[in-house]
């Protein structure tokens, strides 16, 4: 009897662990399917059908791999990636690095803006009244919120995906025909195939992803004596984000390739999904749109404050005031005004950059690794938590696969 009472304890002192480290993962695999990421998602799934789908087995694979490793390193260091890559790597690679994955962010934000703008416009809101105060609440939620708050908003805002599941089942897929190509491979050799194959990756193991899933940790003050409970945060919020870009690929092949009808933005699906599988399902797609959009405009923003301040020395943190951390407010507070003012700009080409910047991040994503590689394997700095043989693999795996695309894109291309 005693024991049994030890090992219900044993479970419910896990649970209560388990809570308290919460967050980081979940937060960080759900915003990458921000409005950049559905748009590419639903592209994807109205321009090729099911033939893309297989990808979502190595890749959400390869996701769970790779944001680990930045959990790990976080809780056992306690340091951001972006301070470690200055540590070891000194202050002129490290500032490379920032600029890139900061123009790309740029990018990003603008995309998110825009998704925050097609989507209202559905249910008849102008962007000019609702891009500006969805910027305002954004910065607000920052600004005048603690690490605590602030990832409340977060997480609840991640209960709002369910929206992409619920559209998968009313698009009414045929069931036995998804399954035969999500474990079937298809490859082809051709640039739209490549381009889109680099974004559906891109935009799911995004650059950005890593740096703020390690710097999330640290400032949760995760250490290594919790680290396993930590592990599941990750796992579950892989497995999540995996289920949203499966829904919304399957929504938009089973009606819209069906339909043969060609999709720019995620809002054309959204409205494309109307007449083929019924309003409820639309407005859902609209609505996931909205919360995705929102979501990742709060949180990309920050993420690339966090990573730039900390590879340049800067003092970065939710928890501190602007006098503490002006730098990191001010680089917040610019994207976001940047990001929103942009969209507001008529004809702007916000498709292009939207699934551009995806790309781009696939092409950006090898060289992030390189350097989680050399870290993570680092005696000096992990001691007992350095890589397997199976994580390193994958992780090397993952950057071969990602160059030789990028290689195959440019060559089919001319």
């Amino acid at each position: 009897m005693e024991t049994k009472v030890k090992t219900a304890n044993g479970r419910w002192r896990n649970f209560i662990i388990f809570l308290s480290v919460l967050g980081p993962g979940i937060i960080t695999a759900n915003v990458d399917n921000d409005a950049g990421g559905i748009a590419t998602y639903s592209v994807a799934g109205a321009h090729f059908g099911f033939a893309l789908i297989w990808t979502i087995i190595p890749i959400i694979f390869a996701l769970v791999v790779i944001q680990e490793m930045c959990s790990r390193m976080g809780a056992v260091t306690g340091k951001g990636l972006s301070d470690l890559i200055r540590e070891n790597f000194g202050a002129r690679v490290t500032f490379y690095v920032m600029v890139a994955l900061l123009l790309t962010n740029l990018g990003n934000v603008m995309a998110e803006f825009a998704g925050v703008a097609a989507s209202l416009e559905i249910f008849g809101l102008p962007k000019y009244y609702t891009v500006p105060v969805s910027a305002l609440i954004v910065w607000l939620i920052v600004l005048k919120g603690d690490s605590k708050a602030v990832e409340k908003v977060f997480l609840t805002a991640c209960l709002f995906y369910v929206a992409y599941v619920i559209s998968g089942f009313l698009a009414n897929p045929s069931w036995k025909e998804v399954g035969y190509e999500l474990v079937t491979p298809e490859f082809k050799l051709t640039t739209p195939y490549l381009y889109m194959t680099i974004g559906l990756v891109g935009t799911t193991i995004a650059p950005w992803m890593q740096f703020y899933q390690q710097a999330a940790v640290v400032e949760k003050g995760i250490d290594a004596k919790v680290y396993r409970h930590a592990r599941w945060d990750v796992f579950i919020g892989c497995a999540m984000a995996g289920v949203v870009v499966f829904f919304i690929m399957v929504a938009c092949a089973a009606t819209l390739f069906k339909a043969g009808i060609k999709i720019n933005t995620a809002a054309d699906a959204a409205l494309a999904l109307k007449p083929l599988a019924g309003k409820y399902c639309s407005w859902l797609f609209a609505f996931g749109l909205f919360n995705a959009s929102l979501f990742a405009a709060s949180v990309l923003p920050l993420s690339t404050a966090f990573y730039v301040c900390e590879g340049l020395g800067w003092e970065a943190g939710v928890n501190k005031t602007f006098k503490e951390a002006p730098e990191f407010y001010s680089l917040y507070t610019a994207l976001i005004v940047i990001g929103a003012a942009v969209v507001l700009i008529p004809k702007f080409p916000l498709f292009f950059i939207m699934v551009f910047s995806q790309v781009v991040n696939g092409v950006l994503l090898p060289f992030i690794l390189i350097f989680m590689l050399v870290l993570i394997n680092k005696k000096e700095l992990m001691g007992e938590f350095t890589n397997s043989r199976v994580w390193n693999a994958v992780t090397i795996v993952t950057s071969l696969v990602m160059i030789l695309l990028t290689i195959g894109m440019i060559v089919t291309f001319f």
